[in-house]
């Protein structure tokens, strides 16, 4: 089966606010064995509206649309539908009666417009929206060839009813389920990994492997198309054993999401914990490890030492190493992480310290010289980055960020 995703709104187009819904429905509908060839936005104009709605029906057995269902007079999505597909639109009175009463809990007035909300068309199926005022719904054709599907725009309404509401409704029209592992790598680059796996790629159908590049790092996605999980599986797993085979060393994990949620899980799998001595980086790591939930558990905090002061007051960092090799050096690396892990009676102190410019560089320790230091059970060491940028505008942030990753990386290596 075929979807195409069409995301409404004025708004999207005028970048107000960024389209993740489109990014969200395609991974749903990968995993249900639904393949989306298109995407497209439209604003709020009933005539584009109407002519999106008749090209993406063309060629696509089902529709999914998110936005235009709320009271405003623009809000047209499902008139239009209705009117492709013939049907008038008549009042749900089970909607009705739900947004009433989600008013009067808000302890609010609905107002006429609203009732516009609970107006849907002939023989829609309606789905509960336990998070907002629009309900969402499904219409399909007489013969039920072709299906919309009509959610509200805002994704924290989307999102839930997607996958509480439309997803078992959907599973009824799958008899093919798509299943992907993603191969984390950090420390080598697209082109690279690609040459390393050409062979494969190019001998593999089902599974397909492909090569997508993300801020710094490469994810491996293999995906596999079968009649079940379990079956999708059996494919699946001896192709991720041949790219470990080639490129292990890069790997990070598989299905983690991002270098801070390896380190979360690796330290918490062995009961260690980790502090971060910053220099160049100002609390990236902090804030990395950070945005994941119960980190509190292995992460117990990190000194931000901008200042040389701060590295010699709150680090331990000798005054003596500072003069004699600067405070971007390998010794100083050292004695930052050391000083974080004992200062914050952590198991392992890491640290960053580096130029990242754009001014402040010289011919012995130019822009994008970082180093990075790691210490566990009373040994410390550090590693020498060149990270220099220079084809990114923002190379500052570029270089920041990537020393970071070294640092969430090392943290591992290290264990």
């Amino acid at each position: 089966m075929t979807a195409e995703i069409l995301c409404v709104g004025t708004e999207l187009l005028l970048g107000n606010i960024i389209n993740t819904n489109a990014a969200f429905l395609s991974r749903e509908l990968a995993g249900l064995g639904i393949f989306v060839y298109n995407q497209s936005v439209v604003g709020d104009n009933p005539q584009r509206l109407k002519k999106s709605v008749e090209l993406a029906l063309s060629r696509s057995d089902i529709l999914i649309i998110t936005g235009g269902l709320g009271p405003t007079y623009d809000d047209l999505t499902k008139e239009t539908v209705a009117e492709y597909f013939g049907r008038k639109m008549i009042m749900h009175d089970e909607s009705l009666d739900k947004l009433k009463k989600l008013f009067g809990n808000f302890g609010r007035e609905m107002t006429p417009n609203n009732a516009k909300q609970a107006m849907m068309p002939e023989g829609a199926s309606v789905f509960n929206n336990n998070y907002g005022t629009a309900p969402a719904l499904a219409l399909e054709s007489e013969n039920k060839d072709k299906t919309v599907i009509m959610l509200p725009g805002p994704p924290r309404e989307m999102e839930p009813i997607f996958t509480e509401e439309v997803r078992p409704f959907l599973l009824k029209k799958s008899d093919t389920v798509l299943l992907s592992r993603a191969i984390n790598i950090f420390g080598t680059g697209e082109s690279a990994v690609e040459h390393k796996l050409r062979e494969i790629m190019q001998s593999s159908s089902n599974p397909s492997i492909a090569p997508y590049a993300k801020e710094g790092e490469v994810e491996i996605r293999v995906t596999a198309s079968g009649c079940d999980e379990r079956e999708c599986l059996s494919l699946i797993e001896p192709a991720v054993l041949k790219v470990q085979a080639e490129i292990g060393e890069f790997i990070y994990g598989i299905d983690v999401k991002s270098l801070q949620n390896a380190v979360y899980l690796k330290l918490r799998e062995k009961n260690l914990t980790f502090a971060s001595a910053e220099s160049c980086t100002g609390g990236l790591i902090g804030k990395r490890i950070t945005e994941i939930a119960g980190s509190s558990s292995i992460y117990y905090g990190g000194v931000v030492a901008y200042d040389n002061s701060v590295k010699i007051k709150l680090l331990g960092v000798n005054p003596e190493t500072l003069k004699k090799y600067g405070a971007v050096s390998e010794q100083t690396a050292i004695e930052m992480a050391r000083g974080a892990a004992e200062r914050l009676c952590t198991d392992i102190g890491v640290s960053t310290t580096g130029i990242a410019g754009p001014g402040g560089g010289t011919d012995e320790k130019p822009v994008g010289l970082v180093y990075v230091g790691v210490y566990y059970k009373n040994k410390a060491r550090a590693v020498r980055l060149n990270l220099a940028r220079r084809m990114y505008k923002d190379e500052r942030e570029m270089i920041r960020y990537i020393a970071s990753s070294h640092a969430l990386r090392e943290v591992l290596r290290e264990i």
